[in-house]
């Protein structure tokens, strides 16, 4: 019989991963890759799933039967993205069952943009263009670079789907500002809060973290920063074409875009409304973010009675 290979130790393994080494089982793990990728398995679930009810009453608003028929694809799609990350993280131990019914709403590890309530449909489209845009990002950066092949297979059709999502919202943002000045109030009224919202949902700056095993493990392959600035670099050139203000510029000696206030800012949440001449510590934006949002209970209450079909079969 030949010998059992010789555990490696986490260096080791993160040196095989940058070296191009792809992982297919838990048995290939080292306990520090597990942690590392459930944790970010896990925000991923969460937020595709939690997107489902935030995107769902103002679904039903839609403006015509064929508007609305995209929107329920939309949610559809969400909750097969959310599918497929809770059934990745089966494979690691965990219990889909357990984690989508039997933990408290401040449990789940949603982005805090769906613990928001989406009050009409101008709303719901920008959801679809920022937010949209910001999973776009982030999954796109995995599938791109990702050591875990299942994860980097099931990507191929999440990623479709999500252009899909992001077309829709992006259409649906172009007609509401140029139809008249009440619509585009909407969508300005939208972006303003949920822009600084879509900038947060990367994380802390690169400078703030302690550590990222995400980067060492090559679960990911860019930066909270470097991902920040690639949602700008797409997310503003087509807020600029439709005149919707954002609170950001292009610097052109740093040949990037910049931030017009001091990273991060307090948030007023039963308002929406950010005070930008009150500066905070990340520290103040994590407490928020475990908080969890005004919406929270009541989306997860949605999911866990029943009132939205949670999981295909």
């Amino acid at each position: 019989m030949s010998a059992e290979p010789a555990p490696v130790s986490e260096e080791e393994f993160k040196q095989q991963l940058q070296n191009g080494k792809m992982v297919e089982s838990v048995d290939e793990m080292t306990e520090g890759y597990k942690k590392a990728l459930k944790q970010i398995l896990m925000v991923s679930a969460d937020t595709e799933l939690m997107s489902a009810p935030a995107y769902y009453e103002q679904s039903l608003n839609a403006p015509s039967l064929d508007a609305r028929a995209s929107c329920v694809s939309v949610i559809q799609d969400e909750l097969g993205h959310g599918h497929i990350a809770y059934r990745l993280l089966e494979d690691l131990g965990e219990d889909r069952e357990d984690l989508i019914f039997n933990r408290e709403p401040n449990e789940f590890r949603n982005t805090y943009g769906f613990d928001q309530h989406i009050d009409n449909f101008a709303e719901l489209v920008c959801a679809h263009g920022l937010f949209d845009r910001a999973g776009i990002t982030l999954l796109g950066d995995i599938h791109e670079n990702t050591s875990y092949a299942p994860w980097k297979r099931a990507l191929t059709k999440v990623s479709k789907e999500e252009q899909f999502h992001l077309r829709h919202g992006e259409t649906w943002m172009r007609r509401l500002a140029n139809k008249n000045e009440s619509t585009k109030e909407k969508v300005q009224e939208a972006v303003d809060w949920m822009f600084p919202i879509a900038l947060e949902w990367f994380g802390l700056p690169d400078d703030k973290k302690r550590h990222d095993d995400q980067l060492d493990y090559r679960i990911k392959g860019k930066s909270n920063d470097e991902l920040r600035q690639d949602w700008m670099d797409r997310t503003i050139p087509f807020l600029t074409e439709i005149d919707i203000e954002f609170p950001a510029h292009y610097d052109e000696d740093a040949d990037e875009y910049v931030i017009d206030y001091e990273f991060p800012v307090a948030f007023d949440e039963e308002n929406k409304e950010w005070r930008f001449d009150e500066p905070i510590s990340w520290d103040d934006v994590i407490d928020r973010w475990r908080a969890r949002g005004p919406a929270n209970e009541k989306y997860v209450n949605m999911i866990q009675s029943g009132k939205v079909d949670v999981m295909p079969q």
